[in-house]
């Protein structure tokens, strides 16, 4: 087997075919998992002895505050595969998990200036932690425009890959950026190396809404890629008979 099923992903074909029946599973997933974790964490988990009810919006706002530093991660991982291996897949990828990963990056802003009104008085505050993700919208976005505002799509993809490793800067200063600075923000609700500060009743259904948050994800992304496969390879053989079946 070897490096093959890495190869693999050189060919359009190949990953069309098979990333239909991914999506397929990731999409009935993340809709259990989704369903599951929200009835769960706005239903039933106990109220917060300091937040009340408010603090429920962190079912929401950590999966997505999550997903946005890690899909950015994924499009770096993405450029260097491309500049490495020159798999043009990896540049579909960059372009599909831009456009989610800037989706992501809003939503957490805005549910975290929603939190923040109760629970610091003000929408808004140009702390440490707020700020970078806000830098983290505009990197996103500069990608989408720098890609738009390219004609060729070789040339595209690297520029896009320059600006995203350049981006990289940032994840780590969003990260530790409560532990380096005072801010108002509070520290991750769920770190691998320490215990829950929350009660289990609290934090199972927050872990099983990330989940279902990471696979819906991988549902969109996936269902991005294949449609700009498709655009892409619209002249192949293969496609022609794609659309010659339907």
């Amino acid at each position: 087997m070897g490096w093959r099923w890495f190869h693999q992903w050189g060919s359009p074909r190949w990953f069309y075919e098979r990333a239909g029946r991914w999506q397929l599973v990731c999409g009935w997933l993340a809709l259990i998992l989704l369903v599951a974790g929200s009835l769960w964490g706005l239903g039933f988990a106990p109220v917060d002895y300091q937040q009340g009810n408010s603090y429920r919006i962190i079912y929401l706002h950590v999966p997505v505050a999550f997903l946005a530093q890690a899909m950015y991660a994924a499009m770096a991982l993405c450029a260097v595969v491309l500049f490495v291996w020159k798999m043009k897949l990896a540049d579909v990828a960059m372009q599909s998990i831009a456009v989610m990963g800037f989706a992501f990056t809003v939503l957490s802003l805005v549910s975290g200036a929603v939190w923040g009104k109760p629970t610091w008085g003000t929408y808004w505050v140009w702390d440490a932690r707020l700020t970078s993700m806000l830098i983290l919208a505009f990197l996103y976005l500069g990608a989408i425009g720098l890609r738009a505002a390219i004609q060729d799509p070789d040339q595209a993809g690297k520029a896009c890959g320059i600006l995203v490793l350049v981006g990289v800067v940032n994840l780590p200063i969003i990260k530790y950026s409560v532990e380096w600075w005072n801010t108002l923000h509070q520290p991750a609700s769920l770190k691998l190396t320490e215990k829950p500060a929350m009660p289990a009743s609290m934090w199972v259904p927050l872990l099983v809404n990330i989940l279902g948050y990471y696979i819906a994800a991988a549902y969109l992304v996936l269902g991005s890629m294949r449609a700009i496969v498709l655009e892409r390879e619209r002249r192949a053989t293969w496609v022609k008979e794609l659309i010659g079946r339907a």
